[in-house]
């Protein structure tokens, strides 16, 4: 069982949904990550977004004009992305056993964004599969990005991953470091409890899963 679905239960969507209707209500830019990514691929390119939740992320880059999809395996958060963007894609999926075959997908996607500490929430143990698998949907030159806390200030769980551990991971399937920022406005990271990083497939085709 994912850190995710112990911390809530699996029922959170409503209720996830609602806390970022009341930020945005009280006029705080709730699209950040999707300005982020925005600026790394032109409108058009194809996006996952890993972990999608309640599709926050993924509707308002639909919105810019990229084509994406997005995967989760909280039913109840799919249920309002679904409810909120019914003309786009939400596919209920473990990431740890993700594969783009069985579900229809081209594994050429030109950006991942896994946003809203996807990576710490994964069930414990499957870091690196995780990892591997969202790298081997990217098409050579494609980037991960993920954003996650690193200590208990930005986490609902106890840290369980460091950003060495994830570079780790990131190279052994195929990806390297470009850039690392502390906030999704790109602020330069300087060390501190977020991290925001992006990594970049090599020329070659990693491993597909």
């Amino acid at each position: 069982m994912s850190r995710w679905q112990e911390l809530t239960g699996g029922t959170s969507g409503e209720e996830y949904a609602a806390r970022f209707d009341a930020l945005r209500r009280g006029g705080k830019d709730v699209h950040g990550e999707a300005a982020f990514c925005a600026a790394l691929v032109p409108a058009g390119a194809r996006v996952l977004d890993a972990g999608c939740g309640t599709g926050r992320v993924m509707i308002r880059l639909a919105e810019l004009g990229y084509d994406c999809v997005g995967i989760d395996l909280d039913a109840s958060m799919l249920d309002v992305a679904r409810e909120r963007a019914p003309h786009l894609p939400f596919l209920q999926v473990d990431l740890a056993d993700f594969a783009p075959a069985p579900l229809g997908l081209a594994p050429d996607f030109d950006l991942v964004v896994a946003a809203g500490n996807v990576l710490p929430l994964l069930a414990p143990g499957t870091e690196a599969t995780v990892v591997q698998r969202l790298a081997a949907v990217l098409r050579p030159g494609g980037l991960l990005v993920a954003g996650f806390g690193l200590d208990a200030a930005h986490l609902p769980v106890p840290p369980a991953l460091t950003l060495p551990e994830y570079d780790a991971y990131c190279a052994a399937a195929g990806l390297a470091l470009v850039n690392r920022c502390a906030t999704w406005d790109a602020d330069p990271y300087g060390g501190g409890g977020y991290a925001v990083s992006v990594h970049r497939a090599g020329p070659v085709d990693p491993v597909r899963i």
